[in-house]
């Protein structure tokens, strides 16, 4: 009943069976509370190494000296890294067993923090005032589309998340293939290339990482409907959280492509 176009919204999550084995059922606002505080985690260790990075960011850009502005770079790799490591094997974890998702979903969101506050440290370098505007767009992006599905403007139905589907196998498949050229120091150009295809081709999945906020609108509701257990209301802030980190990186891409060609 309950199919699904995010990776981590999988169908049969939301099965009425065993809903009240602890008790509780999901809620709406449950699920509200749990992704606001994800989200506060988030910004937390986002905040945390931007505010550990940036001081000497700011010395580069003011002319300070390469010193620093290597010491910013060298300081930023690994919680970038280190972040998005720990949050993909963590997502697995959670993907394949949403009852621990209580426990590892508020990990994941601290790990994330440190991963995009390590890339927007280092984009910040190199376009000053960049990072505002994504974070900016992206919380417009999410408070447009929750008042146009809450309108009815947008109605979730199956061609429409087949459409999703498709959209996301090809965007997958195109990441793939450029990820493997990488090791032939090679890439596909309007992946990487800030042309006319290039900003294209990113305004497109923009759109589309936009679209699955409305897919994950749409199964918290009919999951709290449903009387879905209590721990999915911790899986489904984490499948937001998800979408969340991903249509902001994308956003990040596609201002850096377009400040590119000034």
């Amino acid at each position: 009943m309950f199919r699904s176009t995010n990776p981590v919204l999988k169908e049969g999550l939301f099965s009425a069976s065993g809903a009240f084995a602890d008790g509780e059922a999901m809620t709406v606002q449950g699920t509200v509370n749990k992704a606001l505080i994800m989200l506060a985690l988030l910004v937390f260790g986002a905040a945390w190494v931007w505010q550990g990075v940036m001081p000497l960011i700011q010395s580069a850009q003011q002319g300070a000296g390469s010193l620093a502005a290597m010491q910013g770079k060298g300081m930023v790799l690994p919680f970038a890294l280190g972040g998005a490591i720990v949050g993909f094997i963590l997502a697995i974890v959670i993907s394949f067993k949403p009852v621990w998702s209580g426990y590892l979903a508020p990990v994941y969101a601290l790990a994330e923090g440190f991963f995009i506050g390590g890339v927007s440290a280092f984009v910040e370098f190199m376009y000053p005032g960049l990072v505002m505007q994504a974070v900016l767009l992206t919380f417009a992006t999410l408070f447009c589309l929750l008042m146009a599905y809450k309108a009815g403007l947008i109605r979730v139905t199956e061609k429409f998340r087949t459409g999703m589907m498709v959209a996301l196998g090809a965007i997958f498949l195109i990441y793939m293939i450029n990820f493997v050229m990488g090791f032939f120091h090679a890439s596909i150009p309007f992946v990487t290339g800030g042309g006319f295809f290039g900003i294209g081709f990113s305004l497109f999945v923009v759109g589309i990482a936009a679209l699955f906020l409305v897919l994950d609108f749409d199964l918290i509701e009919r999951g709290a409907e449903s009387g879905a257990p209590k721990y999915m209301e911790w899986y489904s802030a984490f499948s937001l959280m998800v979408t969340l980190v991903w249509l902001y990186m994308e956003i990040l891409n596609l201002l850096m492509k377009l400040r590119g060609r000034d």
